[in-house]
């Protein structure tokens, strides 16, 4: 029995190792083609099977990063705000189906939409970045209570009657955040500071505005995106009128602050009843059927997918002026994986699908496709606006410089050049994307990785 036992120790501890050395081959060599800058930390049962730092955290200086840094979450900020209300819920200070209206008047005019809208993006409420981009004095900062007065100054139509289908929107989220402080009498980053971040021992999370508010973080990456040579950029040499900057002092939809080892304590941390119990965990990863008929695969915060080979996933991307993070839950296998980029250029790569199959033990694929070269008349047969009832923005699809490009419709949105392969399929790999083309019914199966399926149809 001992014998047998010492065997099974060790064969799992190759095993294990095997695995570091597939996974750190995928970073390392998404590193080396520049698709990936960042930190990685991969977790199996509650053990940390990999943990590992790639690249630069400050081009000028030449500060390397390591696995304690810190980086900008983006829209991963949104499960932290979607606790703080679940928190204020059950202190009794709201309730999900209170109307908005009861805590931003101002926009009463909004008469159906509730709390419970905001956080399913249920809401059909207008992208306020669309808004600020056509409006703002971009001179000066945006904070929270300028999207309130800007939506009761301008009045924009919802784009669908609430609980009518799904639309991501950073504007619920934003209002979530407005919540959270009229509600708690607090801001925001002090509420998350002190009912989420410190009970969790999250030393290194705070909520921070690098632009609106600066101060001095220690071991902090400063984010970079690329400029039309391919050259790493910050996002402030582009001005003041960009997006990141006067937009900076927003918060709820973003602004989250963190680390590899703060991210995997808050991931421990929902495993267990101490901010939230299993009642309230039914509501935050599992998504819901709107009045179309449709599942919206969101929770309170996160994705929520059921997969034949992974079983049940809640995850979260986020992208904002040089940062790209994602955190992805496997529940009923308890993995984890996180990553986090101060890199987010047209090729920067969320190796998601990668890591899935090294952790199930499956095969890696090699790319057996056949590119193809196509002319400008041939890929103009490809071009045009589409659209899906499952995605919230529409996708353009343009040639320039005799290669195809795809663009997502939104404010801060980049194009990304797509290469061609046999059968009308195209692929950006910086995003592990693919997009089949159906010409005669002007249809893109569009896929990302292993978890996004969706349909866009030609407008």
């Amino acid at each position: 029995m001992a014998i047998c036992l010492n065997f099974m120790l060790f064969s799992t501890g190759v095993f294990a190792q095997d695995k570091s050395r597939l996974l750190d081959s995928v970073f390392t060599s998404l590193y080396n083609q520049k698709k990936f800058n960042g930190n990685v930390l991969i977790a199996d049962k509650g053990k940390i099977i990999f943990e590992k730092s790639y690249g630069i955290a400050d081009e000028k200086t030449g500060r390397l990063l390591n696995t304690k840094t810190t980086f900008e979450l983006a829209s991963v900020s949104k499960q932290f705000t979607a606790l703080g209300i679940v928190l204020l819920q059950k202190q009794g200070k709201l309730n999900y189906d209170d109307k908005i209206s009861k805590y931003i008047p101002e926009l009463s005019f909004y008469n159906e939409i509730t709390i419970r809208n905001l956080l399913n993006h249920t809401s059909g409420l207008p992208d306020y970045m669309e808004l600020f981009e056509k409006n703002w004095d971009k001179s000066k900062f945006a904070v929270n209570d300028d999207i309130i007065k800007e939506l009761a100054k301008y009045k924009p139509s919802l784009e669908f009657k609430p609980n009518q289908k799904f639309e991501y929107s950073n504007t619920g989220y934003a209002l979530l955040g407005s919540i959270i402080e009229s509600v708690s009498k607090k801001s925001f980053g002090d509420f998350l500071s002190e009912y989420i971040f410190k009970p969790l021992g999250m030393d290194h999370t705070l909520v921070y505005r690098s632009r609106y508010k600066p101060q001095s973080i220690d071991n902090y990456a400063l984010g970079y995106e690329a400029d039309n040579s391919g050259n790493k950029i910050l996002p402030d040499s582009n001005g003041k009128e960009y997006y990141s900057y006067y937009l900076d002092g927003i918060v709820g939809d973003g602004m989250v602050n963190s680390t590899l080892e703060d991210l995997f304590k808050w991931d421990r941390a929902l495993y267990t009843n101490k901010l939230v119990d299993d009642n309230d965990k039914k509501l935050i990863f599992n998504d819901i059927i709107t009045e179309n008929g449709k599942k919206t695969t969101y929770g309170f915060g996160w994705f929520v997918k059921n997969n034949d080979k992974y079983g049940k996933t809640v995850s979260h991307s986020g992208g904002w002026a040089g940062y790209a993070s994602f955190i992805e839950r496997h529940l009923d296998h308890d993995k984890t994986f996180i990553f986090l980029q101060n890199n987010l250029t047209p090729i920067t790569k969320i190796p998601s699908d990668d890591v899935r199959k090294i952790l199930y033990n499956e095969k890696l694929e090699t790319k057996n496709l056949k590119a193809v070269q196509l002319n400008k008349e041939q890929l103009q047969a490809y071009t045009g606006v589409y659209s899906s009832s499952d995605f919230p923005m529409k996708l353009k699809v343009f040639v320039q410089d005799a290669s195809l490009y795809a663009q997502a419709v939104a404010e801060g949105q980049k194009a990304f050049q797509l290469t061609a392969y046999e059968n009308h399929i195209f692929k950006f790999d910086g995003a592990d994307i693919r997009m089949e083309f159906d010409l005669e019914q002007h249809i893109i199966d569009f896929r990302q990785g292993s978890m996004m399926k969706l349909e866009f149809t030609k407008e």
